[in-house]
């Protein structure tokens, strides 16, 4: 639970670090980020398996390039659903997605490592 909880917080502080990276992308506070943060992990763990499975045809034609753009999506449907998460446009979205899930992987894979 509280790795879980940890994750949460480092995905919306992540969130909270993107306006600094890409000015298309607006997040108004703390609160807003964490509600944003949970929004894209319902949206990625329900919606995205969805997508991936109704476009697998163009992603294996693309060899896996299209899951940018569904990752992207995900990023402008959850910024289409809340007031305090803003972003410019898709293509941005398709940006932020690919500089927030790199961020978050670095330091989640630092923050929330395995001790052997």
């Amino acid at each position: 639970m509280l790795k879980w909880l940890l994750a949460w917080a480092i995905n919306a502080g992540v969130l909270l670090l993107l306006p600094y990276i890409l000015p298309a992308v607006q997040v108004k506070d703390f609160t807003s980020a964490l509600i944003a943060a949970l929004v894209l992990g319902l949206l990625n763990s329900i919606v995205r398996p969805i997508l991936m499975v109704l476009t697998l045809p163009i992603t294996v034609i693309t060899l896996g390039l299209f899951l940018l753009v569904i990752n992207g999506l995900m990023f402008w449907l959850a910024s289409r659903m809340l007031d305090g998460f803003q972003v410019a446009g898709f293509g941005w979205a398709i940006v932020a997605a690919i500089v927030y899930s790199l961020i978050t992987w670095a330091v989640s894979a630092v923050l929330l490592r395995k001790d052997a």
